[in-house]
């Protein structure tokens, strides 16, 4: 099927609802975040129109640029909404929830929303913090007591608030094998348990060093502290209360929700699935960090409910949602964070910075506060612009990493530029294709010198490996070749390969995209196996590095 087919399917939906719905920091830096953290929450909230009357704004300019990004991008489906002064002001959905099909996307197509679930997170906590039942710098023991740090001093330490703001001390990716590429069979307890064995990369507190593993942690803590699993507290905190009926989380029935896109990868000109949904779909580790669902209008009304004054939005108790303090917590510049020479140059930004859940920053001279969701053939983006009242949602079923930059980019500037029609998708496309050009180094691991490694040539490498947080793989002849095979996680199951004196596992699985060589290194007690991926800047959470395989017997059946 042609890359393009989902874009113009008869699915195709739109809607005008015009009445409807730690790095050392500088000098200026250390300002900026000062004036953020300090700034009045009620006055962002409140914004500029108090009249209730929602500005107009440039539907054919929008158009224009979601029909540019369309077909250049040519993604499956998408589904973009914007709110302005607390209304639904635009929405688009269009092409196909599965290329297998012709089932369309719509305004209730359920997506993955990947980490734009840790702001749903953060927003639970907050609710059992304003209900007594936590407090932001509680230990994390005194809620999970059997949870363990890699150092003695951080478990100790650890509180509630540190599992929220990436500044716990480990590296890039740490943890997260436990969750991708899925299915797998690790559990809550292997991600917890696991915790411990993670080598720390940096010193606690001491630097943002983004981390999925701490926010299932804190899921958990949610469940201890609120008396409930996780799914049942955040359908009951946060879907219900703010009205966003087809949001998923824990296990559930796909034939039964219905309407459910489907991941997709890009290859040679197709979209193709990845991945499909089984029947039911399980309550996954992931789920406070990055596996919750929902729709377009469950994504307006979560949108709506931030730019609402505080008591606009009512609780199942009949009170405010969240207070002007929970949400000046929430969006208040906790750990420094790069400030990038492209937030600069497109954005004109002075400060980066995580709140609990969010990323802040200040863009045109406003503030914006915003999230973005990544896993293979799914990406989201939320962009908050609290001052002018003003939200963006972004999602889509594709390779979509490109399009949500661009066209996420180029839509913040309808409102922040003062010269909108100059940021359009072409620009920022260019843009795009200049920096790739300028930065991008060959880390190619020699396609063509490669070939299959024996068994004869591997010798006594060859065996059953155990890592303490990742458990057992088997290094083992298979037919003429030799296969890496991880027990725990069956989609990491490859060819190894011999290149240029190196080793090599050529994954089967089309969607795990960051292939990794194998270093062996004999021991008095057998080998010890590390792993790394061979283009270090391709996608971090196949954390390789972290893993510390001891050989602990041989390829027979033991």
């Amino acid at each position: 099927m042609a890359g393009g087919a989902g874009m113009s399917s008869p699915g195709a939906a739109h809607c005008l609802g015009r009445n409807g719905g730690g790095l050392r920091a500088g000098r200026l830096l250390r300002l900026a975040l000062m004036l953020f953290m300090a700034l009045p929450v009620a006055a962002v909230a409140s914004g500029a129109v108090a009249s209730g009357r929602m500005r107009s704004i440039n539907i054919e300019a929008i158009d224009a640029l979601v029909a540019d990004a369309s077909n250049r991008y040519a993604l499956p489906g998408l589904a973009i909404g914007i709110v302005v002064d607390g209304q639904v002001a635009y929405t688009l959905a269009q092409g196909v929830l599965s290329t297998d099909g012709r089932d369309p996307v719509d305004r209730a197509t359920v997506f993955k929303i990947a980490s734009n679930s840790k702001p749903m997170t953060t927003a639970l906590l907050a609710r059992l913090v304003e209900q007594g039942k936590l407090a932001w710098n509680d230990p994390v023991r005194k809620y999970l007591p059997d949870f363990r740090m890699p150092d003695d001093w951080v478990t100790r330490e650890l509180q509630v608030r540190d599992l929220l703001v990436h500044h716990a001390g480990f590296g890039p990716g740490a943890g997260d094998l436990m969750f991708w590429p899925e299915p797998n069979r690790f559990n809550r307890q292997d991600v917890l348990h696991g915790l411990r064995h993670l080598r720390p990369g940096y010193s606690f507190r001491s630097r943002y060093v983004y981390n999925n593993a701490l926010y299932v942690v804190a899921g958990e803590v949610a469940a201890a502290a609120g008396g409930a699993p996780y799914d049942v507290l955040v359908r009951r905190e946060v879907f219900a209360p703010l009205g966003m009926a087809r949001c998923q989380a824990g296990a559930w029935q796909r034939d039964a929700v219905g309407n459910v896109a489907q991941p997709h990868i890009h290859r040679e000109g197709r979209n193709l699935p990845i991945r499909p949904d089984p029947g039911t779909i399980p309550d996954a580790p992931m789920m406070a960090a990055g596996g919750l669902r929902c729709s377009l209008d469950d994504m307006l009304a979560w949108m709506q409910a931030w730019l609402q004054p505080e008591g606009d939005v009512v609780g199942i108790d009949g009170h405010p949602w969240l207070s002007q303090a929970q949400r000046g917590e929430l969006w208040k510049a906790h750990v420094a964070m790069p400030l990038t020479q492209r937030m600069r140059e497109w954005d004109r930004s002075h400060f980066s910075a995580y709140g609990y859940g969010w990323r802040l920053t200040d863009v045109d001279g406003t503030a914006q506060v915003s999230h973005t969701g990544t896993l293979a053939g799914m990406y989201s983006s939320v962009v908050l612009l609290p001052e002018l009242r003003v939200g963006i949602v972004f999602m889509a079923n594709g390779d979509a990493g490109e399009a949500r930059t661009v066209l996420m980019q180029a839509l913040a500037k309808q409102f922040t530029s003062g010269d909108p029609a100059r940021h359009t998708v072409d620009h920022y496309a260019s843009l795009l294709v200049a920096s790739r050009e300028a930065t991008t180094e060959s880390m190619d691991a020699g396609g063509d010198a490669r070939m299959a490694a024996t068994a004869a040539e591997l010798g006594d490498r060859l065996g059953r490996y155990r890592d303490p947080w990742f458990g057992e793989a088997l290094v083992c002849p298979k037919g003429d070749g030799v296969q890496f095979q991880s027990l725990k996680s069956p989609k990491l199951s490859g060819d190894v390969m011999h290149v240029d004196g190196r080793w090599l596992v050529d994954w089967r699985d089309v969607d795990v995209d960051a292939e990794a060589w194998l270093e062996f290194q004999a021991t008095e007690s057998g080998h010890m196996l590390r792993m790394k991926r061979t283009n270090p800047a391709i996608n971090s959470s196949y954390g390789f590095q972290d893993l510390a395989f001891q050989q602990v017997g041989g390829c027979a059946t033991e």
